[in-house]
């Protein structure tokens, strides 16, 4: 058995992210969606680190800013230093067991909450409810099966 090449994978998750935050949700369960972009750019930091950098990062932030109608550079500005973060402890990480690697994601999605709300604190923007801040929590329940399953795809095998 030898190891399958899917270079269209990387590109492909990277735009399945980008539309899962753009699904359209009930206004009850909207504060409850996942940073599914931080997330699926979190897996493949971890395990095809070649790919993904800061330029990469900052670029894909500029498209979902652009997508997401958000400030020009608050989501580039969010996954450039995740990516900085992920980079830095990445060997660390790695070997986690798989509880404790998702309980790091939630801290860096928490991470990532807390800039994005000094953002908008700055920029005089209405500060989102307190339900948001469970999206870190959601992220960490969500890294195992999400971490399995892209895993999966990258990994397959030829018979």
């Amino acid at each position: 058995m030898s190891r399958v090449r899917r270079p269209w994978l990387f590109p492909v998750t990277l735009f399945m992210a980008l539309l899962l935050g753009l699904l359209p949700l009930p206004a009850m369960v909207a504060p409850l969606r996942p940073y599914w972009l931080a997330l699926v750019l979190a897996y493949w930091l971890l395990e095809d680190h070649e790919r993904v950098g800061l330029v990469t990062a900052f670029v894909l932030g500029l498209v979902a800013d652009i997508a997401f109608g958000s400030l020009l550079g608050e989501q580039a500005l969010r996954l450039t230093v995740l990516t900085f973060i992920l980079q830095r402890f990445r060997p660390q990480l790695r070997f986690f067991p798989m509880a404790q690697q998702a309980f790091a994601i939630g801290g860096l999605l928490l991470n990532d909450l807390v800039i994005a709300t000094a953002i908008h604190f700055v920029i005089g923007r209405p500060l989102d409810g307190w339900m948001h801040w469970w999206t870190p929590v959601i992220g960490a329940a969500l890294w195992p099966p999400l971490f399995v399953l892209l895993d999966g795809l990258r990994v397959g095998r030829k018979h």
